[in-house]
């Protein structure tokens, strides 16, 4: 037999505002999650913004190197080496420029470069004999006292005839130089006097055609003037006497080597003539100095 078909439950009663609160809070969920998405950037835009901003990351500096500004005790000892090893470089290029100039040099100047050596190498040993002799003086005990004195009056004197304010009389030559079909230029005077002295002349004296002499010291020059020669300021013309005192032989050699004074006069049309009369005098006297602080001692 049948049964009637069971009652439905109640409905519940229906809420009318539940659908609005449930959009609204939907609403501010959405507003709250766009805001959150505003104010927190995500990694990949803030590496975005590194990149653009600040560039690429520095790389760590490599191992056993310093910071720009920083010198280490390598880098110093490096500098050092490199100088030294440039000083010398430089020396040893300076010296086979002199080793090719002398290659290079003529055998007629070799042989005066030579003969000029072995002159200075006699004078300096006689130099140094007597000063051997003059210490040996000094110190012999009672008569040391008179030998001070002696050797001080001697040197006075010897630097009196380097100066020029002191005649002076000696073994010597007397040296004529003649133009013939040429000139005596200021330059092959000044050769003479350099061979000169070179080969020991102690005092000379220079004088012209008038026969105005001027002593020639250290400081003389020689300076071409028109057809003459200007010494120290006074014009000489030509022929030329130089009057020297010194070792004869040696002097008379000096002058006579190959490439020489001589031989370079002789080429411009001109002669030299080597007088050798025993003792000459050197009597033409330097001018003396105006002394302006210094004062001589009594």
């Amino acid at each position: 037999m049948a049964q009637p078909p069971a009652a439905a439950p109640p409905a519940a009663p229906e809420d009318e505002d539940a659908p609005d609160d449930a959009a609204d809070d939907a609403a501010d969920d959405a507003a709250e999650d766009a805001d959150a998405a505003e104010e927190e950037p995500t990694a990949e835009d803030e590496e975005a913004t590194t990149r653009l901003t600040v560039g690429p990351p520095e790389p760590p500096p490599a191992r056993g190197k310093t910071r720009p500004g920083k010198v280490s005790a390598t880098g110093v000892v490096i500098a050092v080496l490199v100088g030294l090893l440039g000083f010398a470089l430089v020396v040893q290029v300076r010296g086979t420029s002199t080793d090719a100039t002398l290659a290079s040099a003529r055998q007629d100047d070799l042989v005066r470069i030579l003969s000029d050596l072995d002159s200075n190498e006699d004078r300096l040993r006689k130099e140094i004999s007597d000063l051997d002799k003059l210490k040996r003086d000094l110190t012999a005990g009672s008569e040391s006292q008179e030998a001070a004195k002696q050797a001080a009056e001697k040197r006075a004197d010897e630097l009196g005839i380097l100066a020029g304010t002191l005649p002076a009389k000696g073994t010597g030559l007397v040296v004529h130089f003649n133009p013939g079909s040429g000139t005596i230029r200021g330059a092959q005077l000044l050769d003479a006097v350099e061979e000169l002295r070179n080969s020991g002349a102690e005092a000379m004296q220079i004088s012209g055609s008038d026969g105005h002499k001027v002593r020639i010291i250290v400081s003389t020059y020689f300076v071409d003037d028109g057809n003459g020669v200007r010494v120290d300021g006074a014009r000489l013309t030509g022929p030329y006497t130089i009057t020297v005192i010194g070792d004869a032989g040696t002097m008379k050699t000096a002058l006579n080597i190959p490439g020489g004074v001589v031989a370079t006069v002789g080429g411009d049309g001109g002669n030299v003539i080597v007088e050798e009369p025993g003792t000459v005098t050197v009597d033409a006297m330097a001018a003396t100095p105006a002394l302006q602080y210094a004062q001589p001692v009594s």
